[in-house]
């Protein structure tokens, strides 16, 4: 029944409850490949509303661009717009023929990869051209001219005659930052984010102009924002993709100067108005209005035209204006391979010199045109138009400069350039003499003055760059496009004798030419080889050596064009490494150059920053090129048959069959067999091939191989007929030199080449059908085995290297995906043999090796392992063997590599009775091959003493049982059983690590294992062999091995939730059967497991997040990185463009998607998946409470499961009974933990039916669990949860009827009930008291209605136990009351405990409460106290129960600890006798309890610092010890004496106990405390100031502040004189007082601070009531108080119990404070090390010119009477005697401080000695024996005469 209560809702995958490994643990996964896609920068959606000039006689033309001032380069297209109203576009429109949709546009999105500070967004206006230079043009727009109707009539008729014909007009700027740095937030990681910008940005539609905020700029301001300063480019890339949308204004624009028209003047200007004083105040404006919005730009937007005019998805009609992308010029090149097509040719004319052509030359126009050949009729229409126009235009203008022979330009003329360029294509530039003269009779508009061209291609090549061409007089004539214009034809006239003249520029931006000289002529070559066509000028004889050179002349290729155009050139590396061209019938001999070339560009792409790479090194272009670009040779595909290929022999796996043929994909590879789908070639016969090349007569097989026929014509004569993956294995193989070195670095990318062309192969040659032995060729498989021998060499030999640890470590883990892939494609049997292969290396060079290398030799092995077992067919490969419990299925394959034994051990007997499968020996790990190698690996591990290693191999086991938790495949009982049980050695792997887990209880386990290996770092010779042998679980015993190294948290937690899962995984019936053959021993170290598996897991409540391994924060990406994908998302708005583009466009969407709902195993569904949105939840960090609590009660209710299970072993046999007690201890555990309610409940039931079952469990045999277990149902009784105190309350109930059972009384329950109650309540001041009472009434009513026992006298006993048990709840109250009064609250324990004299159980609970109590406020000598006076109280018992003689004699022997002790034994046999049932029963009356307080005594003693105490206790404990024969204890002890006494010695003067004050209460709002003093103990260095404030805070808080009065002197109070309404508090600094004879036997400081009760206060007063007066006058009283008790006692304070007086008289007070400065004198002269500055502040003090007066007048006041003749006392003597003694130590003083001083002191010390002499001149007289003698004799003299005197004469 309890078993199916704790069925309910129970959470079926664990490890959803477990926060997920780091993302740096998780090497297994790799990040899929980014499919390609076009690049986008930061996006800037710019919409122009308005333009209009102040005076609109004639339309304005208007186009924008970005520039970038650092760079001075030009970093966008132009984008051309017209806003000319119909009426001025009317002027001209004879002019244009007609306008295309596309031409009309006034919207533009601008790309900006590298954004920063620097960037203007550059305005220019143009006009038609008219006759007049610039500044007669724009003077009509500058002035208010009267007439504007002639600029009118002007502008019409040159509008009419010149329409076709721009000038430059006028410009303007804004920077971009300006624009939006005003949208923008200036703290970017609090408002960049905001919301409304992010919903704008998510939603794809732009907003509304209302919306919009506005912006106003007059001018454009100068000067960049500080705030950008130090901003980088990711900064700035968050700005620009996060402002506010924003309305920009511009009233006014500068006026073209003519001479000022190149972009060097224009960069001028741009900076210039970056500066704070701008010099373009001194540029006329032109009045007029430009209005532009500027948004980020949406993921998605309506009516878009790519740079080339082509439409973007969606274009939802032909009417709307469309927005135009602008093509991006990077100030860098960016690092993407081209995904479109584009093909675009920009000329720049830039200058022209015609200042010597004769004629008339000076309105100068150039029409550009492409030419496809000569003639008129070849000319191209191909030149984009601007605005307004058609989109294509056969020609193109450039701006007219009025005037000028020698004119600049600024046109951008862009061309789309053909697919295909021949020879005969070239630019055409016409330079014409534009008339611009009003005349009667019309002169010709245009005159030809010249021509020049430019050929595009120069030996095959696109021809771009800076080119100074001369120009022509004439038509050139007919073949000319044939040469270059430098060339000097004779018969063409040429101006300024064939000067270059003409300034241009080109560039290209082109996917089908690569601008790099290096890659076109390897491209170019290959070309010639298919098309077997090869230049004459090479020869068929020299093509060989050419082509061998091209294709070294790649690694001289440039960094840009090389990545743009790779996925091409590795495609034609590849065909030449597998179809070497042939020439003049023999195959070009070039296998070994492409595979070098790849080689080397790998590692040049690999060595780009700018490229990403993983955690694993893998290149983001790199991968995505293998996953979604890479081709292979095109073959016939052919059959594979049994009969007909090769197979790998005998020995090898036998196999679990084959996969079905399945549809796979084309552009995903999964780890799955069935995803290959890519071309594959015909194999032929790749064996003998492949022979023959590593053989001698490799070059005639090659020469006689058959060449196939292509009826295409593509490939007429490429040799052979090899395979992508055959050719990259034997290449290889053979590799050497720098290029073997480069594939070693880069190793991830050959080995997953490899396998794209084995998957591709297979699927092309329907292979998959096949059985694996005889998909691929024997001697591939042997190139595969040489090439992992090879490289496990390399990782063994090098991984120690420091240069090469980096690449070795990548090598071992991209090896392991290789083999993991090849369990897909490949024999199993074949590829464990691979494993073991590697294995047999890396073991046997840890064998070998003592050294700390192997350190990392095993790093590497656990991280292949980790890396092979991820495989998605893991537990098939593993070979789960049904349960013996149940009826056993038809037998598994045979196991690796096993030619004898064809079955598994399923059938033939049970495999608990073989005890085959439960350990992990030989057969396991034989027959669970990978399984055994995770498991043996983490064994060796924990051997070893490196945390490091720890984590790893544990790491493995918990990502493999967390992948099986998220596996679909594995979400059924039966699945999960079975899986289960190839874990089931881990059991006893944890059981054999208790030692080493960390335990949370513990201080002595709580240290990592980090702590603990700083100095360990040699795995030691016994582990390294254990890794080999077969032995590797049965590790050598020596006791003189190393002491294992204890578990992190972290690390015990992953390893004991390995366990709980198998526990709550495997079947229940295979435990059973497998425990009732176990010894008692080791199941009680599962027991123990269990005990550590709640401790490490229990709930803690809501606590912030917590960093779950070693540094993730560590290695964590920019702040403003991460917050941007948080709130962003994972992907950015242009991958969300393109994902959208390709939902909408079937045709881009991968066909990935068509294939996956096809696969028998999908990725998305097994351990690799990422969690889905209902498991989101779940994997959070450790600090999310929600999920630890699910997680804590799990575990809770799966170690009731184990509780119970092994409570049904113990039942069935008699030899495991003892194992009962253990079971309750972890039981009693579980329920002092913080527990759900669900939990508890079931705990409940549990724990009644083991006390049902085992009532002497309980009542007769160790009566601590029986105290605990009332403990734990006491604290729940006052659970504020109504089921909780139900089922507490029934427990408590059913204890208590069942001990009463037993014995007609149930005193023993009784007693630790009450004990209990009163642990509680001196220790847990928040239970809740009422809740308490409630559960008590309970268990009366229960009483009362137990029909069974009503006539006996079990009720009345239950009254009396309720009745105390009410009482103790009483004195709870009573302390919640003075919680915050901890001396209070102290005292009114100590007199419940008082109250306790004749129950020493009770008593020593509370003493226990108020050694906690002082532990809390770090009372530690306090708390000794408690714990000492405990001892004395179990001594007196142990006394009476028998005399032993190693044991105390009662608390007489504990008197030279404390004599407070003495007071434990009031106790005698006649009141309390240690028979007596329920009297001293806790676990602390018996030796072992003595000894155990009087070690936690020691602890608390050696906290407060009080090392001599420790000695004293020791005193006690060692005769114990010595009985026992303990003599590692008695070691232990020495050794801890030892440091007490080192501590001694080295903190003398140092140390400093606590600080006394007496405290006196006055009022009767006190109550009993009034009249009565107090000595408090303070911490050390108290001041007087801070007791003060914390009573009054205190009693102003509980009597109101206008109460409490503090009494500031110490003078006796008179209570009579007091306010009674008052409450006043008197207090007085004291300090310890001994008299002369104690001061005697208290020597050191401790002597001086210990068993002290006497304490003294000075109060000066003098005879008239004053407290100060004159020396003579000053008398002082000194009070000495006396305590009840000695200090340190089991409290802080103490009453005064007496009270004595003493009276200084002046010459005394005079006396002390000499011997006072004498004595400070003496501690600063004899203190070692000498300290120069305190021996100088004390002399300073004695002898300083500020205070020299001081001695001396007090001598003068106290004896000059003696000059006068007075006799002296004995006080002035002594005053003398102490003169001397000052006067004596002042010299000795300025004697050591000479030889302590420097240079730059001296004068100091001349000025202390000429003080010191005036002193003791002073002194001289007063203090001199001459002064005794001669008043003697004055005396005597006197007295004679008297004597002498005749009376009677008077």
């Amino acid at each position: 029944m309890n078993k199916l209560e704790r069925q309910k809702n129970r959470q079926d995958a664990l490890y959803l409850l477990y926060p997920q490994q780091p993302e740096e643990e998780r090497i297994e996964y790799k990040q899929p490949a980014v499919p390609p896609a076009e690049h986008f920068g930061h996006r800037l959606f710019v919409r122009c509303h308005q333009l209009k000039l102040e005076l609109e006689i004639e339309p304005i033309f208007a186009c924008m661009a970005l520039y970038n001032t650092t760079e001075k380069k030009k970093i966008s297209e132009n984008f051309y717009f017209d806003l000319n109203s119909e009426a001025l576009r009317k002027m001209i429109e004879s002019h244009v023929p007609y306008p295309d949709t596309s031409s009309l546009s006034r919207s533009c999105v601008f790309d900006i990869t590298h954004p920063s500070a620097d960037i203007f967004l550059v305005i220019k206006l143009e006009k038609v051209l008219q006759q007049g230079d610039m500044t007669e043009v724009a003077e009509p727009y500058m002035k208010d001219e009267k007439n504007r109707d002639r600029a009118r009539s002007n502008a019409a008729y040159f509008c009419d005659r010149l329409g076709k014909f721009r000038m430059p007009f006028a410009w303007t700027a804004v920077s971009i930052m300006n624009i939006i740095g005003r949208a923008s937030p200036v703290d970017m990681e609090k408002e960049a984010f905001r919301s409304d910008s992010l919903e704008r940005k998510a939603g794809g539609v732009l907003p509304s102009y209302d919306s919009i905020r506005k912006a106003s700029l007059d001018r454009p301001k100068s000067g960049t924002p500080e705030k950008w300063d130090g901003y980088n480019s990711e900064d700035f890339g968050l700005v620009f993709d996060n402002f506010r949308p924003v309305t920009l204004t511009v009233s006014s624009f500068y006026k073209q100067e003519s001479d000022k028209l190149a972009d060097d003047d224009l960069f001028k200007f741009l900076i210039e108005m970056k500066k704070p004083s701008s010099g373009l105040k001194k540029l006329k404006t032109i009045p007029g209005t430009l209005k532009l919005e500027v948004v980020p730009c949406p993921t998605e937007f309506k009516w878009g035209l790519t740079p080339e005019l082509y439409k973007i998805d969606p274009y939802p009609d032909e009417k709307s204006r469309p927005t135009k992308e602008v093509l991006e010029f990077p100030i860098r090149d960016i690092y993407e391979p081209y995904s479109t097509y584009r093909n675009l040719l920009f000329v720049y004319p830039k200058s022209i010199n015609f200042a010597n052509r004769q004629g008339s030359a000076r309105n100068i126009a150039v029409k550009v045109n492409l030419m496809q050949d000569e003639e008129e009729r070849h000319v191209l229409t191909v030149i984009f138009g601007k605005s307004n126009c058609p989109e294509f235009s056969n020609d193109a203008y450039t701006a007219v400069t009025y005037h000028n022979k020698n004119p600049s330009f600024y046109d951008e003329i862009k061309i789309r350039l053909p697919a295909k360029l021949s020879e005969n294509h070239h630019l055409l530039f016409t330079f014409y003499h534009v008339s611009c003269q009003r005349k009667v009779e019309m002169t010709p508009l245009e005159t030809v003055i010249g021509y020049t061209w430019l050929p595009l291609l120069s030996a095959n090549r696109l021809v771009t760059g800076e080119f100074c061409l001369p120009v022509s007089v004439e038509k050139p004539p007919s073949h000319y496009s044939m040469l270059h214009p430098d060339v000097q034809l004779p018969s063409m006239k040429w101006v300024d004798n064939h000067k270059g003249l003409f300034t241009i520029v080109v560039d290209a931006v082109s996917s089908i030419h690569t601008l790099d000289e290096h890659l076109d002529r390897f491209l170019s070559l290959v070309h010639n080889a298919e098309d077997n066509h090869i230049p004459a000028h090479i020869g068929n004889s020299n093509f060989e050596m050419e082509l061998g050179k091209s294709i070294d002349g790649l690694k001289k290729a440039k960094s840009g064009p090389l990545v743009r155009f790779v996925p091409l050139i590795l495609n034609k590396l590849l065909q030449l490494l597998v179809r070497p061209p042939v020439a003049s019938g023999q195959a070009a001999n070039v296998v070994h150059s492409p595979f070098e070339a790849i080689a080397l560009i790998v590692k040049h792409l690999q060595g780009i920053r700018e490229l990403k790479c993983d955690k694993h090194g893998r290149n983001s272009l790199l991968t995505s090129y293998i996953e979604y670009l890479c081709t292979f040779p095109q073959s016939d595909s052919i059959q594979f048959s049994p009969s007909s290929s090769a197979v790998l022999g005998p020995g090898s796996y036998a196999t679990l069959g084959r996969p079905a043929s399945l549809p796979v994909s084309k552009q995903q590879r999964h780890l799955s067999s069935s995803d290959p789908d890519l071309p594959s070639s015909n194999l032929g016969s790749p064996d003998n091939e492949v022979s023959n090349l590593m053989g001698s007569s490799r070059n005639q097989e090659h020469l006689s191989s058959p060449v196939r026929p292509d009826g295409s014509g593509r490939y007429p004569r490429l040799y052979g007929k090899k395979l992508v993956h055959e050719e990259l294995a034997l290449q290889w193989v053979v590799a050497s030199g720098s290029a073997r070195e480069a594939v070693l670095a880069n190793a991830w990318f050959f080995f997953e080449l490899i396998v794209k062309s084995m998957e591709q192969h297979l699927a092309k040659t329907d292979n998959l059908a096949l059985p694996r032995k005889v998909r691929f060729p024997m001697q591939f498989a042997d190139d595969i085995n040489t090439l992992v021998s090879l490289l496990t060499k390399d990782v063994v030999e090098r991984h120690n290297s420091i240069q090469d640890f980096s690449m070795i470590k990548g090598l071992n883990s991209n090896l392991a995906f290789f083999i993991n892939s090849c369990l897909s494609l490949m024999d199993r049997g074949f590829v464990f043999q691979l494993v073991k292969t590697y294995l047999k290396g890396v073991v046997g060079r840890i064998s070998g090796n003592n050294s700390t290398d192997v350190t990392t030799l095993l790093t590497l092995k656990l991280e292949f392992i980790r890396i092979i077992c991820s495989h998605e067919h893991y537990a098939t490969l593993n070979l789960p063997f049904n349960l013996p419990v149940t009826p056993s299925g038809p037998p598994s394959p045979s196991s690796i590599a096993s030619s004898t034994s064809q079955t598994s051990f399923t059938s033939t007997g049970t495999l608990i009775d073989r005890g085959l499968f439960t350990e992990l020996s030989y057969d396991f790990r034989h027959q669970h091959f990978l399984t055994g190698l995770v498991l043996s690996d983490l064994v060796t591990a924990l051997e070893t003493h490196l945390p490091g290693l720890h984590f790893k191999a544990i790491n493995v086991v918990c990502n493999l049982l967390a992948s099986h938790d998220a596996d679909p495949r594995f979400q059924t009982p039966d699945a999960k059983a079975r899986i289960a049980s190839l874990y089931l050695p881990l059991i006893g792997i944890v059981a054999d690590a208790l030692p080493q887990l960390y335990d949370p209880n513990s201080e002595a386990k709580s240290r990592s294992g980090q702590e603990q290996s700083s100095d360990v770092t040699v795995i030691d010779r016994t582990v390294a062999m254990a890794i080999s042998g077969s032995s590797v679980y049965t590790m050598s015993g020596d006791s003189s091995a190393p002491k294992k190294v204890n578990l992190c948290k972290e690390a015990t937690q992953d390893l004991l939730l390995c366990f709980l899962w198998v526990l709550k995984n495997v079947d229940q019936r295979l435990l059973r059967v497998w425990w009732s053959d176990l010894s008692l021993q080791r199941l009680s170290q599962f027991l123990e497991v269990v005990y550590f598996c709640v401790s490490n897991f229990e709930y803690k409540g809501d606590r912030p997040l917590r960093q779950i391994s070693v540094q993730m924060a560590k290695k964590s990406g920019d702040i403003k990185t991460r917050m941007e994908e948080y709130i962003l998302g994972s992907t950015s708005a242009r991958s969300e463009m393109m994902m959208r583009l390709k939902q909408n466009d079937p045709n881009l969407s991968s066909p990935a998607s068509d294939v996956s709902n096809r696969l028998r195993w999908r990725k998305d569904q097994t351990q690799w998946k990422q969690p889905s949105e209902s498991s989101e939840v779940l994997f959070r960090n450790r600090g999310d409470s929600v999920v630890d609590g699910l997680l804590a009660a799990e575990v809770g209710l799966i170690a009731l499961d184990t509780l119970e299970l092994i409570v049904q072993i113990v039942q069935t046999s008699d030899t495991l009974q003892s194992l009962l007690s253990f079971i309750l201890r972890v039981l009693l555990h579980c329920l002092s933990l913080n527990q759900s309610s669900v939990v508890l409940q079931n705990m409940f039931a549990t724990q009644r039916a083991l006390v049902s079952k085992f009532p002497e469990l309980i009542f007769e045999e160790d009566t601590e669990q029986c105290a605990d277990l009332c403990l734990r149902l006491l604290r729940h009784c006052s659970s504020p949860v109504m089921d909780i105190r139900t089922h507490a309350s029934a427990s408590l109930y059913m204890l208590m009827r069942q001990n009463f059972e037993i014995g007609n009384n149930f005193a023993r329950v009784k007693m630790q009930v009450t004990m209990s109650l009163s642990s509680l309540v001196g220790q847990n001041q928040t239970f809740n008291e009422e809740y308490l009472r409630k559960s008590l009434k309970t268990i009366l009513v229960y009483a009362e209605v137990d029909t069974e026992l009503r006539n006996t006298t079990f009720p009345e006993q239950v009254r009396d136990l309720v009745f105390n048990l009410h009482m103790i709840l009483s004195d709870t109250i009573k302390m919640k009351e003075f919680q915050e009064d901890p001396e209070m609250l102290l005292d009114l324990m100590y007199r419940i405990a008082k109250g306790y004299q004749n129950s020493p159980d009770l008593r020593l609970t509370w003493l226990h409460n108020m050694a906690a109590k002082h532990n809390e406020r770090n009372n530690y000598a306090e708390a000794a106290q408690c714990l000492v006076h405990a001892a004395g109280l179990v001594a007196e018992y142990l006394n009476m129960l028998e005399d032993k003689p190693h044991l105390p004699i009662g608390c007489v022997s504990l008197q030279h600890v404390s004599r407070n002790v003495l007071e434990e034994s009031a106790v005698s046999e006649d009141v309390v006798s240690p028979d007596e049932e329920g009297i001293c029963t806790g676990k602390y009356f018996s030796e072992s309890g003595l000894v155990g307080l009087l070690e936690q005594a020691v602890s608390s003693f050696n906290m407060a610092g009080m090392f001599e105490a420790v000695n004293s206790v020791y005193k006690v404990l060692i005769p114990i010890y010595e009985h026992n024969r303990d003599f590692k204890k008695l070691s232990s002890i020495h050794g801890k004496l030892q440091d007490a006494f080192q501590n001694i010695v080295k903190q003398e003067g140092k140390r400093v106990f606590g600080t006394y004050f007496r405290v006196g209460f006055y009022g009767s709002r006190f109550g009993d405390l009034d009249g009565q003093e107090f000595i408090y103990k303070e911490p050390a260095i108290t001041k007087l100031p801070e007791i003060s404030h914390r009573l009054e805070s205190f009693y102003s808080a509980k009597f109101g502040q206008e109460v409490v009065e503090i009494i500031k002197d110490s003078n006796t109070v008179e209570k009579e004189h007091l306010n009674q309404e008052k409450a006043c508090i008197q207090m007085t600094y004291v300090e310890p007082y001994f008299d002369l004879y104690e001061q005697r036997d208290r020597v050191t400081f401790f002597e001086k601070n210990y068993d002290i009760k006497r304490f003294m206060y000075a109060t000066p007063f003098t005879l008239d009531g004053r407290a100060h007066g004159d020396l003579s006058e000053q008398y002082k009283r000194k009070t000495v108080l006396t305590t009840c008790h000695v200090f340190p006692y089991v409290k802080t304070r103490l009453s005064v119990v007496g009270r004595e007086q003493l009276i200084l008289s002046p010459i005394e007070v005079a006396i002390e404070d000499i011997q006072k400065k004498t004595k400070e004198l003496g501690l600063a002269l004899f203190q070692e090390p000498p300290d120069a500055k305190m021996l100088q502040m004390v002399l300073q003090g004695c002898i300083g010119t500020t205070v020299n007066q001081g001695p001396v007048e007090v001598a003068l006041v106290f004896l000059q009477p003696l000059i006068d003749g007075e006799l002296p006392s004995k006080h002035h003597n002594k005053l003398r005697s102490c003169f001397k003694d000052f006067l004596k130590k002042c010299g000795d003083a300025l004697h050591k401080n000479k030889t302590l001083i420097g240079a730059d002191q001296k004068e100091y010390q001349r000025e202390l000695e000429r003080n010191y002499q005036q002193i003791k001149q002073q002194l001289a007289p007063l203090i001199s024996s001459t002064i005794h003698t001669s008043t003697i004799k004055r005396k005597h003299k006197r007295d004679k005469k008297l004597q002498g005197f005749d009376y009677s004469e008077t």
